[in-house]
């Protein structure tokens, strides 16, 4: 069996034989351990802090913050108006005791003021009520009605005969700008005619229709400079009236 002989045996045999040094091996180096660089962490600033809660707090507030009053438009009163005449009127005003014998209502922008409608005026032009901006007076709406007539006839005949008894609706007209009219029915199949009238420095929205015998007319009058500012307002006084009760 033949015998195995290392490299460093025979290196060292044959350097005895020839007399010459053995060669030295390379020697290897130990393994080096890794070298660990510590890392400094930085801690927030106290300024840092108390900005990022500042920001967290404003943001909560303003998620969470209620809607603001001016986004809520404009409110209203309901008006009920009973239309009784001139010999059954109080003069009183007031509105707590005419809900139960009300034959119609409108809503009423909320600080406008009621204007008492004498006994002559309701007996000679039918006026039974009126409301009016106390910062603009002649921003104002208001009803009247005549007893006797059972249904609407044409409309520029029924805004004709309004007129005869109104002269600042006959001046109106007159000199208007622009003028519309048509009809309209409600969920009762009730008829009401819609008047709007652009005349010289004012605007006027009228609804007219027949019920229990009468005939009621209701009016929503602005100056130019009011119209242009509260017309979204104004709109939806002209849109709320109806007559209630039985037809």
């Amino acid at each position: 069996m033949a015998a195995v002989i290392s490299p460093l045996a025979f290196f060292s045999a044959a350097a005895a034989s020839t007399g010459a040094t053995a060669p030295k091996l390379p020697q290897i180096p130990p393994p080096q351990k890794p070298q660990i660089i510590p890392v400094l962490q930085s801690k927030p600033s106290l300024s840092s802090l108390t900005a990022a809660g500042s920001a967290i707090a404003i943001a909560t507030i303003v998620s969470t913050s209620p809607p603001s009053l001016a986004d809520a438009g404009p409110a209203f009163n309901v008006y009920y108006g009973t239309a009784a005449s001139a010999a059954n009127y109080g003069g009183l005003g007031g509105n707590a005791n005419k809900k139960d014998s009300a034959e119609y209502v409108y809503d009423v922008p909320d600080g406008w003021k009621e204007r008492l409608v004498s006994k002559v005026e309701k007996g000679t032009n039918g006026t039974d009520s009126e409301f009016y901006n106390p910062k603009k007076r002649s921003e104002k709406e208001y009803l009247t009605f005549l007893a006797g007539i059972r249904q609407l006839g044409p409309k520029d005949v029924i805004l004709n005969n309004l007129a005869l008894s109104d002269v600042n609706l006959q001046d109106q007209i007159a000199s208007a700008e622009s003028f519309s009219a048509e009809e309209k029915k409600d969920e009762n199949g009730q008829i009401y005619y819609e008047y709007e009238i652009d005349g010289a420095g004012t605007h006027s929205l009228i609804s007219v229709t027949c019920a229990k015998n009468k005939l009621y007319a209701h009016f929503v009058n602005a100056p130019t400079p009011e119209w242009s500012r509260d017309q979204d307002m104004l709109r939806h006084v002209h849109e709320s009236f109806k007559t209630i009760g039985s037809y």
